[in-house]
């Protein structure tokens, strides 16, 4: 996106910072060579099912939705450009930001990563392993399969820091493309029908107001966006002379997420939409979408696609693993120091090497190995459910709150567009939210 604070060019380096901010505010000239988080946090977040809801409305609706999928991302852009100017403005982290708000922004955010952090582990080692036991018929069963990726998950952010994580997230990432592009080159996707699906239009059916905004919010990233901010910071950027190279990441984060779905879409429409093929919803649709492309094009074209299919959900599986064990730790330290907490204390890696964050991995990894054996309890998922459609309305309006107030330094404060943006954002996850909370079954909850 283009700047959106409204910073004059001449001395936007220069701001009255509070204390803990980096004090070297030089400019750093934008380079590729810089590109790092950004990719982070494309890989971490389009998991399986982000890429399950796109080839549904593909399937269902043809290239109707395709802008949808780029307003999606640009809605991404902003709230992830949001947090990462807070970081880099400001010097201090988003939790601390969340804690000057008042209490409540603490109490959300335990209830948040404890129950959505329980069920989520499972949901991410299941995810891991279809594509494995798919890949290696007759190895283990799905249950070992997600409990060695989980382990595996674990091991390598525990004994890695942040550099070293980075690299094998671009790896993985690269896999992730290679795959979906090839798969929509193979299937001849006709670009008149894809330019036509540029127009808002929605499907003429019912409920297709909530089926547009769903695929809109679920382009790419949950509290994802809000890690955004500390792998910044963990790459050393902690300053706001980082802020240009800062927003050229994050563009390529949501170019690179665009890709994918739109990849992902186009395979929908040209495959499943022509052929009136249904997918099973969830990650299993995916498994479904590999016996169709052997099918259609061979084993070797579902083969490569089970290799992309690991790569999408393992990368958002070490993503949160090390993302949230993060701002886990960054949330204990405020709460055990009751003191300004920096942006530089992040890039110095003792975050990554402290209890909180490794005992947050444990909390990911071994207690969600029982739900995968006993099955995950009926009232945790709906919680699970509500907390998750909660989460980017409670992002968006914080920040907000703290990038139009006297804590962000007068030169790095929303602009209208940004805003603008973080309004939209916060209006369409909000319906989100609501329709989620609504569609739980309340009945037998109680």
């Amino acid at each position: 996106m283009a700047d959106t604070t409204g910073t004059p060019k001449g001395n936007s380096t220069h701001t009255e910072a509070p204390s803990g901010t980096d004090s070297d505010t030089s400019p750093r000239r934008s380079s590729w060579k810089h590109i790092g988080p950004g990719i982070v946090v494309a890989a971490t977040g389009v998991g399986a099912g982000d890429l399950v809801a796109t080839l549904i409305a593909g399937s269902n609706f043809g290239y109707t939705l395709l802008w949808a999928a780029v307003v999606g991302c640009l809605v991404k852009i902003s709230l992830a450009e949001a947090a990462g100017r807070w970081h880099l403005s400001t010097g201090r982290t988003l939790f601390d930001g969340w804690a000057s708000l008042g209490r409540w922004t603490t109490w959300f955010f335990v209830v948040y990563v404890v129950v959505w952090g329980f069920v989520y582990g499972a949901a991410a080692m299941s995810s891991s392993a279809l594509p494995l036991q798919a890949l290696f018929p007759g190895v283990m069963d799905l249950k070992a399969w997600a409990v060695a990726c989980g382990l595996v998950g674990l091991v390598f952010v525990w004994f890695n820091k942040y550099a070293v994580f980075e690299k094998v997230m671009t790896v993985l990432v690269g896999v992730m493309f290679v795959v979906t592009v090839y798969l929509a080159v193979r299937v001849t996707p006709h670009l008149g029908d894809a330019f036509a699906g540029l127009l808002p239009v929605l499907p003429d059916e019912k409920d297709s107001v909530l089926n547009t905004l769903g695929l809109i919010g679920g382009v790419g990233g949950t509290i994802t966006l809000a890690a955004y901010g500390y792998w910044v910071n963990a790459k050393g950027w902690t300053g706001a002379g980082w802020m240009k190279v800062m927003r050229l990441d994050n563009r390529v984060a949501y170019a690179t997420t665009g890709i994918f779905v739109v990849a992902m879409l186009f395979v929908g429409a040209e495959l499943l939409h022509s052929a009136n093929v249904a997918l099973a919803s969830g990650d299993k649709g995916l498994v479904q979408l590999g016996d169709i492309l052997e099918a259609e094009y061979g084993t070797a074209t579902a083969t490569f696609f089970l290799i992309g299919f690991f790569a999408t959900s393992f990368t958002s599986l070490i993503g949160v693993w090390h993302g949230v064990s993060l701002m886990f730790a960054d949330f204990v330290a405020r709460a055990r120091d009751q003191d300004e907490v920096t942006g530089t204390q992040v890039a110095s890696g003792a975050r990554e090497r402290s209890w909180p964050f490794r005992a947050y991995l444990l909390w990911l990894t071994f207690p969600p190995i029982v739900l995968l054996f006993q099955g995950q309890p009926f009232r945790l998922v709906i919680l699970y459910g509500v907390l998750g459609a909660a989460f980017l309305p409670f992002l968006a309006g914080t920040l907000l709150w703290l990038l139009n107030s006297s804590r962000t330094p007068r030169a790095w404060r929303n602009g209208p567009l940004s805003n603008a943006m973080l309004v939209l954002a916060g209006l369409l996850f909000l319906v989100l939210c609501v329709k989620q909370v609504r569609d739980q079954p309340w009945a037998d909850f109680f």
